[in-house]
């Protein structure tokens, strides 16, 4: 799932802090960057996209597009499962486009996991939420009045599932890049060659230099 990396449009907690145009300016090369990770892996990817007239799909030509439909994220992301697995068989795994360097292993584990005795994986994020979630089936009871954005999304998903029988399996803890710490976090991990982000990497160092300058 992605937001259209339009200016002043995307990444405002980033904004805030490296102005518009280098925030949007991210925003298009972790799409870059996790659709060149997501593309050799055995997995028919669709790309969910806000808003819904966004030119998105120019981004991205020759890969399967499809706007997000909600009146907010919980709305939005049940919907693009419940699609999803009307088109195909499941399972579906949901990661955000702020999270260019999820672990090819986590995708695999979740998977694995869904193949067999679990309904619910669970990607913890840094910040309280998750970075990744996967279903074998619709579980709109996960997404409707939570508190999106805030440290207890993880937990409240967690007793929601709990309470409707859902088995859970939890990843390694990730983050999204959503704050300026977030930013020096990948930052370390394109240097460490942790991870390829070519087109994140050259955005981080004119970035750099501006705030050098």
């Amino acid at each position: 799932m992605a937001k259209h990396p339009a200016v002043g449009r995307v990444k405002t907690r980033l904004a805030a802090a490296i102005g518009p145009e280098a925030a949007a300016a991210l925003a298009r090369a972790f799409v870059e960057d996790l659709a060149a990770r997501l593309r050799p892996l055995p997995y028919e990817v669709t790309w969910a996209y806000w808003p819904p007239d966004a030119p998105f799909a120019a981004l991205l030509p020759g890969v399967r597009c499809r706007p997000q439909r909600g009146a907010d994220l919980g709305e939005r992301m049940a919907a693009a499962i419940a699609e999803q697995l009307a088109a195909a068989p499941g399972p579906v795994l949901v990661i955000g486009a702020d999270a260019p360097h999820v672990p090819a292993a986590a995708l695999a584990e979740a998977t694995r996991a869904l193949c067999t005795e679990t309904d619910l994986v669970l990607g913890p994020a840094a910040d309280g939420g998750y970075y990744l979630i996967g279903l074998r089936a619709p579980a709109p009871v996960l997404f409707t009045d939570v508190a999106w954005g805030t440290a207890t999304v993880l937990a409240e998903t967690q007793a929601r599932a709990a309470r409707a029988g859902l088995r859970t399996v939890l990843l390694a803890p990730c983050f999204d890049v959503d704050e300026p710490d977030d930013i020096e976090r990948l930052r370390g991990l394109v240097a460490r060659g942790e991870v390829a982000l070519p087109a994140t990497a050259a955005v981080l160092v004119r970035i750099e230099r501006v705030h050098r300058a």
